[in-house]
């Protein structure tokens, strides 16, 4: 590591609730976040990560939420680009709530931690 500088870090944001988890990667400066279509400019400091998923009829997943059956269906990731890691980490929040909301799962029931991987390496 070099003296004064800190690590690079990816952070991974979890929510939880009704017996299961969805997790995004917020990378950080000095992170290398992954390159797809879609994508966002290089140039952001912060990029947030992750899929989106939706509830349907037929076809998806099945997913066990607080007992009951539902059928999930996931898009390809979502990758957003952030100039502060306050707004990353409020986009992350707001972006994992919005999908336990469309599985049917209320906000207040939904827990967010983050917890960050430095170097690659789980703490």
């Amino acid at each position: 590591m070099v003296r004064g500088r800190r690590p690079a870090v990816v952070q991974l944001v979890r929510g939880a609730a009704a017996g299961t988890t969805m997790t995004g990667t917020l990378y950080e400066p000095g992170e290398r976040p992954p390159t797809f279509a879609g994508a966002p400019d290089e140039g952001a400091p912060y990029v947030w990560v992750c899929d989106e998923c939706y509830a349907v009829e037929s076809g998806g997943a099945v997913q066990r939420l607080d007992g009951r059956a539902v059928r999930v269906a996931f898009d390809p990731p979502l990758a957003r680009g952030f100039e502060t890691r306050e707004r990353a980490l409020a986009a992350a929040v707001d972006h994992l709530r919005t999908q336990f909301a469309r599985l049917g799962v209320p906000e207040a029931d939904v827990e967010i931690q983050v917890e960050p991987v430095e170097d690659g390496r789980p703490p």
